[in-house]
């Protein structure tokens, strides 16, 4: 399998051009952590958080697994950041499993915690493939939950936006329509899945805009680090795998293998002064 030329491109632009030299100043960064399952790492997730701290990042949050399996070690994970890092955090929350009373719970004590920022989810059930099903005292989705939180105290709220529609969705309209839902229930900003493609969310862009949108969407960046792992949360979410995926240097026994930067590079080639914000 031989390279193309863009492919190249996008590998080159990856390795021997800073990513943000064209910027006109600052670019505000956020960052995404998925609490520890064990002591050891733990202490590897600490290690990033102090190494990413001088960045001054926006906010940095951390994730709530599958049917809200890592409640309370999402929990403590964003009460130490607050305390110790001194760092803005923002905790994930899903409607999974949980009435609005189990909500109610959660969210006052996160804001006893100091967490004034809650990514707003609906969630999906723990098993892989299975349909959300809303407890029955619970909220029925994202844009419940988050008229829901604004009642409960005034929380800055994120929510997820889908480039490639969410995989539940009936088609593309109805995706940016209930992401319209969720903002007029008092969202602040929604946070993009991530893509592979800079065209994928510009396109994303334009038909939010045309839908009367204005609030800020963060462009979702993953590094990737594990080809596997990336195709198997792509496939999950339903973003489109890009040939830069695979690129490494042309040599001559050249073989695909990962780069960890060309996502990023790609999503920032040639329009990086259209971003303020990434995630």
């Amino acid at each position: 399998m031989n390279p193309t030329f863009d492919e190249l491109r996008e590998h080159r632009t990856a390795l021997d051009t800073p990513l943000f030299s064209g910027l006109p100043g600052d670019i505000d960064v956020s960052f995404e952590f998925f609490p520890p399952k064990s002591e050891k790492m733990e202490e590897q997730l600490w290690k990033a958080v102090l190494e990413l701290a001088p960045l001054a990042p926006q906010f940095v949050s951390v994730t709530y697994g599958a049917g809200g399996s890592t409640r309370e070690r999402t929990h403590a994970t964003v009460a130490r950041i607050i305390k110790e890092a001194k760092l803005p955090a923002a905790a994930h929350l899903t409607c999974v499993g949980a009435s609005k009373a189990d909500i109610r719970e959660v969210a006052e004590h996160y804001w006893e915690a100091g967490v004034r920022h809650i990514v707003a989810l609906r969630g999906d059930a723990g098993e892989p493939g299975a349909p959300f099903t809303p407890h029955p005292e619970g909220y029925a989705g994202a844009a419940e939950l988050v008229a829901g939180l604004k009642d409960i105290a005034d929380f800055e709220i994120s929510v997820a936006a889908y480039p490639e529609t969410h995989p539940d969705a009936d088609c593309p309209q109805s995706d940016i329509d209930h992401l319209k839902r969720k903002l007029d229930a008092g969202a602040t900003r929604a946070i993009s899945q991530f893509f592979f493609s800079a065209d994928t969310f510009f396109r994303f862009r334009d038909k939010l805009a045309a839908a009367g949108i204005e609030q800020k969407v963060l462009p979702g960046i993953l590094p990737v680090t594990n080809v596997a792992q990336a195709k198997k949360f792509a496939g999950a979410c339903g973003a489109v795998c890009s040939k830069g995926l695979m690129i490494s240097p042309p040599r001559a026994n050249w073989s695909p293998r990962p780069s960890p930067l060309n996502c990023a590079a790609a999503c920032m080639r040639a329009e990086s002064g259209t971003f303020t914000s990434i995630h």
